[in-house]
Formats: structure tokens, C-alpha cells, sequence
């Protein structure tokens, strides 16, 4: 993606293309693409010194209300500015005359802790340090509308008519013309932005799209599916459409985002062994497997984000891994020297995939470094199975008290990142009783006036 462009060859780059306005872009800790669109003259004084934002960047939550009730850390203070500081190897020209570059986080001298992308730098930093590479690639999932997003708010975001008609039936091709206009839209928005795609494919739920992501580096990828996501959002609205990350809008199928990571040593496969997973393979599992629990937290952030894990539905709901086996919460494809690999399947399309990624990698690493071992590969269906095997924490609160009492991911994501993504996501629980929320109703209003066009 992009030319890798140097911080000092960045506004020669500006000058020749004419650049007039640059989007100065991050996530915060709920996956929102926030920043500024600051002038070339502004942005070459904040090249090396950032971007103030002041740190609610961070403290509001998805209802633009200050997060109460828990310990702030040492980088947040009275609306104390935080930087947003330009990563210029991700410049990209977004459309004439406007450009586009993804930053980080940083208070007065150093990275803020729980900045998602810093987050994820530092863990594939590790990685590498032991003599690792990873790639990555992530499936992005969403559900478009034939109404446009003013129509949507309208009406509530209820009664939405899906883009492509009514019946669902997963990788359909007889999809009505607009549906295909839609995604051809997409895929041509990526080609000129130069993120690489392979696929895309009509999913289970009705309006439902999947949008397969090239593999890459970690933080490559990670870009792209923040970008692919803009992308979404930014073709729909010019085609009087509206699109949702929400991982469940309705009674429909849920909507996730499936990662799937591989480690490689002197660019060779170290998952790969011709008889199974590999030694590697294995204890990364292992991190995996023991940590399991805890980064449910961030693979499904949000009160709706457990709506979808219905029996037989297509998400994991069991702390199981398997050999080519969809049921599990862990999918291993072995004995390939290319394509081995190990596919997360808990995540919903509404989680941070920085985070998740950080997550994931972190304690991968730690497995290997402390060559934990995996439970045994289920090798049967995994749904279904009450009572005889461990469960996915299926609520918000549970996965919020599995993250905290988990040693191993205190350790890789730091206490300071653990203990703010608790207290948010406390407080996000409290917000959802208090308006008169109900876990085993359907999707409430309040869920989707609060998701539908943020999560």
C-alpha cells in the first residue's frame, strides 16, 4: 500500500500532487477512525511533533460521554492533549487533491499505552526479536442497505431493507445488479488506494458481504482493514446506501472478522510440518489456548458483540481448537508449506483487529517463548456440547473478569492497557442497564443507536 514515503520526502510528495487538505487518522480503543484534516503547512509543522487532540479522544465513550468510575492513567489528565503523530510510510494520495496518513498515539515523550496501533507495533516488535515474521489477513464483514444513512437514522436503523434482496443463502452470485455495484465500487476504491484484496463474496445473512484482505504484516494489514472499512462506509454514502459493522443488527446471522496468522523464520513457514502442526505451531496454540478466555474481551468489545454466538450459527461458543474445523474457536490448516496456518474465528465484525491482533500475537509469543501445550485438537463437533467442554465467556461481564484475572495477557499488553479496557468496558455495561437493557432481549434500540454507524 502506499510508496513508503520518508518524513523528509513527505512534502515534496505533497507539493507535486498538489495535495491540498491531509486526513490525519488512528483508532481509538473502540476501533473509531478519528484524527484531524489539517492543511500542507500545518501538517509539515507536525510532522515529527504530531497532532493535538485533546486526551476524551481516548475518555469518551460511544455515546460522546466521559468514561467515570475507574483509574485514569498518568497520560490522561483535565483535557490534557495527547499527539497524533504521522506515520508517513502510510501516506497515500485518498483522492485529488486530498491525502490520507495513519499515526499513533503519543502523550509529551512517549507512546500513550493504550493506543491500539503503539500497542500492536511493540508485540510484532517482539516478534521479531525472536527471529519471527507473521502475516496476517483478515476477513471483513458488513451488511449494506438499500436506504441511505439519513434514511437509516430515521427510521431508527430498524425495518432497513438489505441491499441485494431478501433471501439469504451464503456465496449467492444471482444478486440483483445494485448489489454488485456496490462491491465492484469497493474493490475499484481499494485497487486505487493500492490495498491489496483477494476476494469478495455474498455471506449467509441477507445484505451480508465478506471482503477477504491480502495477507501481509501485521501492521500493513491492520491499515488496510481500517481503510477497507472507511472505503465501506465512504461507497455507500455516494451510492444513497448505508452500511454496518454492528456484529449483529438484527435477529439475523452475526458478522465477523476472522484472522488468520502464520509465523515464518528465515522466510519459511514455521507452522508448516509434514506431519501436523509443527513445534511452533503448537506452543503458539498453547499462548493461545491458555489466554483464550481473556482476549474475548477484545474480540468482542461491545454488549451486542455476544448476541452472535448462538449454537450452530457459525461463531465459536467452546475454548476448543481444532484440525480444519469450523466449530472450533481455533481453526489449524497443517501440512501445507505455504498456507499453514491457524485462523482465530472469535472475533465479530465490530472488534479492534490492532487490538486483537496485539492480543493474539502477544500471547502466541509468550507460548512459544515458554513452549506451553495446547489442549488436544477436538476433532468433533464442538457446538452443542453443554457441560462437557470449557466455554467462551457469552457476556460482557464475563469476558471483562476473565481479561482481568489472566496473568499472561496483563504481561504482553501491559497492566496500564488491561486495567483502562476493563474500566471502558465496565462502564459500557453499566450504560446498557441503566438505559433499561435486558441481555436476553433482541437487539435493543439503545444497542443500535449506539453501534450502528460507529462500531
Amino acid at each position: 500500500m502506499g510508496n513508503s514515503i520518508a518524513t523528509s520526502d513527505a512534502m515534496e510528495w505533497i507539493e507535486e500532487r498538489g495535495i491540498r487538505t491531509i486526513r490525519v487518522e488512528g483508532t481509538n480503543l473502540d476501533g473509531a477512525y478519528i484524527g484531524k484534516v489539517v492543511s500542507p503547512a500545518k501538517f509539515q509543522s507536525g510532522l515529527t511533533s504530531g497532532f493535538a487532540l485533546a486526551d476524551v479522544a481516548f475518555g469518551l465513550d460511544m455515546g460522546a460521554t466521559p468514561y467515570y468510575g475507574f483509574a485514569w492513567p498518568d497520560w490522561r489528565g483535565d483535557l490534557a492533549d495527547i499527539y497524533l503523530r504521522p506515520d508517513t510510510s502510510t501516506l497515500i494520495e485518498w483522492s485529488p487533491g486530498r491525502a490520507s496518513v495513519i499515526g499513533d498515539f503519543w502523550g509529551e515523550s512517549k507512546p500513550i499505552s493504550v493506543c491500539p496501533r503503539n500497542a500492536l507495533r511493540r508485540i510484532y516488535e517482539g516478534v521479531k526479536d525472536l527471529g519471527f515474521t507473521s502475516k496476517v489477513a483478515i476477513e471483513v464483514e458488513a451488511t449494506v442497505f438499500q436506504e441511505s444513512i439519513y434514511e437509516a437514522r430515521l427510521k431508527g436503523y430498524r425495518d432497513l431493507t438489505p441491499l441485494g434482496g431478501t433471501s439469504g443463502s451464503a456465496y449467492n452470485l444471482t444478486k440483483s445488479k445494485d448489489w454488485e455495484e456496490y462491491l465492484f465500487a469497493v474493490s475499484d476504491r481499494l485497487d486505487e488506494l493500492g490495498i491489496v484484496w483477494e476476494a469478495w463474496n455474498d455471506e449467509s445473512a441477507v445484505g451480508q458481504v465478506e471482503i477477504n484482505i491480502a495477507p501481509g504484516d501485521p501492521i500493513t494489514v491492520a491499515d488496510n482493514w481500517a481503510r477497507t472499512r472507511q472505503v465501506m462506509r465512504e461507497v455507500a454514502n455516494d451510492q444513497g446506501r448505508v452500511v454496518t459493522f454492528m456484529a449483529k443488527w438484527s435477529d439475523e446471522w452475526g458478522q465477523a472478522s476472522h484472522i488468520n496468522i502464520s509465523l515464518e523464520k528465515d522466510g519459511v513457514n514455521a507452522f508448516y510440518d509434514p506431519e501436523g502442526p509443527s513445534q511452533d505451531m503448537l506452543h503458539f496454540l498453547g499462548g493461545l489456548m491458555a489466554t483464550i478466555e481473556g482476549t474475548t474481551s477484545f474480540a468482542m468489545p461491545w454488549i451486542t458483540s455476544f448476541r452472535r454466538m448462538g449454537e450452530f450459527q457459525g461463531p465459536p461458543t467452546t475454548t476448543t481448537w481444532g484440525i480444519n474445523n469450523k466449530s472450533t474457536a481455533i481453526r489449524a490448516m497443517v501440512k501445507h508449506p505455504k498456507y499453514s496456518r491457524l485462523e482465530y474465528r472469535v472475533p465479530g465484525s465490530d472488534a479492534n483487529i490492532y487490538l486483537v491482533l496485539a492480543a493474539v500475537l502477544g500471547t502466541g509469543l509468550a507460548g512459544i517463548a515458554g513452549q506451553m501445550t495446547p489442549p488436544p485438537p477436538y476433532t468433533t463437533m464442538a457446538w452443542g456440547d453443554p457441560g462437557k467442554i470449557g466455554r467462551l465467556p457469552n457476556t460482557i461481564t464475563k469476558a471483562i473478569e476473565a481479561l482481568k484475572a489472566d496473568s499472561i495477557l496483563s504481561n504482553v499488553m501491559g497492566s496500564e492497557m488491561i486495567d483502562y479496557w476493563a474500566g471502558t468496558r465496565t462502564w459500557e455495561w453499566w450504560n446498557y442497564h441503566n438505559a433499561g437493557g435486558n441481555p436476553e432481549s433482541f437487539v435493543t434500540q439503545w444497542e443500535s443507536d449506539r453501534y450502528f454507524e460507529l462500531s
